[in-house]
Order: structure tokens, then C-alpha cells, then sequence
């Protein structure tokens, strides 16, 4: 923990492991930092970088507006492999959010990636350990070495993430209507079993 605490207080992108695959971030609040995820994977900048936090009661460090019924779904689903599209803090980096303000942002199941939040006091940004187009890894061993070398620090011990699929993201419409923009972890019937009416368009 140290060492990736020191790499993303340095700045510098890591690599540490979520509930469902390897992850590379970086402090979400340093813009040069971001950027160099984005750079290091190859990911069009294009493209926002997801988010994970260590509590609910981080989500404000994410998002000004957190409406009774966002955090309701919150709390039916984290800490767990469910991102929420939010309106994105103006402080964050323009790359973390899409072009209408919004980022998508969980409270990671993981034990070490939900402390790593935690410890660092700030959002951490968690895409895919894989440099674009390649698979994502959910073993060390399935980690491009050159992706590794790229990188300021890496946390490869167990518990390692369960793979699978990646995280499932929706955004709330209402209090109880969800547009599911990813089926990933969390499936559609889990969140039709907690009354949720959801759609996707």
C-alpha cells in the first residue's frame, strides 16, 4: 500500500486490483496524471475514466449533486461492481467526465482498492489494466509487461479481482428508473429485483 500511495501522490500511474479485473489510476484530481493513463493505455481522451471511491461518504468528493434516489441505488448495490454516472465536480479533470459534465463513479468492492481511496483522501480513477484493444487482466500474469514498466507502482498480491465481466453502469432517471448504459457484474435481473424499471434508450 505504501508504495501505490506514494507513486499516486508522485503523480504517477498505478496498477492495484478491484473486485472484478486489474485496474490502472491515479490520484482523479491530478489533470497530468489522468492524461498520462489515458497515454499510457492508448484510450481516446475521448473517452471519460471511470472512478472508484472508498465510501459513500466520498461521493462528495466526486459530485455536488447527489439526489435521494442516487443515493438509494448507492446503498442497494456498494460497495460492489456498480458505477453511477453523476455529475462530475468542476475541480475534476475535463478527462474523467464526457461532454456533458457527467463521470461514472463506484464504491469498489475490493478491499484494497476501496482503502487505497480511503487512504489517499480522494477519487482514484480505475480503468482496465489492458492496453487498448487488448483483454483486461484479472491474473498478474495477464498483465502486459509493458503496460507494468509504464507504470510508477503495481500491487499484484492476493486477494485478486474474481474476473469476469467488468462493472455495470447506469444512470438514475428517477427515483426508481435506471437507463442501463453497461450490463457488466451487476446484472439487469439484480436490478429489476431491487424495483428498479429500467431501460436502454
Amino acid at each position: 500500500m505504501h508504495e501505490i500511495l506514494k507513486a499516486l501522490n508522485a503523480g504517477e500511474a498505478v496498477i492495484y486490483p478491484t473486485e472484478t479485473l486489474y485496474a490502472i489510476g491515479c490520484d482523479a484530481y491530478n489533470v497530468e496524471a489522468a492524461n498520462k493513463v489515458a497515454e499510457i493505455k492508448g484510450r481516446s481522451k475521448s473517452k471519460p475514466l471511470p472512478l472508484i471511491i472508498g465510501g459513500l461518504d466520498m461521493l462528495r468528493l466526486v459530485t455536488d449533486h447527489a439526489p435521494e434516489e442516487m443515493v438509494s441505488l448507492a446503498r442497494a448495490f456498494w460497495p460492489g461492481p456498480l458505477s453511477i454516472l453523476v455529475k462530475a465536480r468542476p475541480e475534476l479533470p475535463d478527462i474523467v467526465s464526457d461532454a456533458d459534465g457527467y463521470t461514472s463513479v463506484r464504491w469498489s468492492g475490493h478491499p484494497f482498492a476501496s482503502e487505497l481511496s480511503r487512504r489517499l483522501k480522494r477519487p482514484v480513477v480505475a480503468t482496465s489494466a489492458n492496453l487498448s484493444g487488448n483483454p483486461p487482466a484479472a491474473v498478474p500474469e495477464a498483465i502486459d509487461p509493458e503496460l507494468l514498466a509504464m507504470c510508477g507502482a503495481a500491487y499484484l498480491d492476493p486477494p485478486w479481482p474474481r474476473g469476469g465481466k467488468a462493472s455495470s453502469v447506469v444512470r438514475v432517471l428517477g427515483p426508481t428508473s435506471l437507463k442501463l448504459l453497461r450490463e457488466g457484474a451487476v446484472s439487469l435481473k439484480k436490478l429489476c429485483d431491487k424495483g428498479f424499471a429500467v431501460t436502454f434508450s
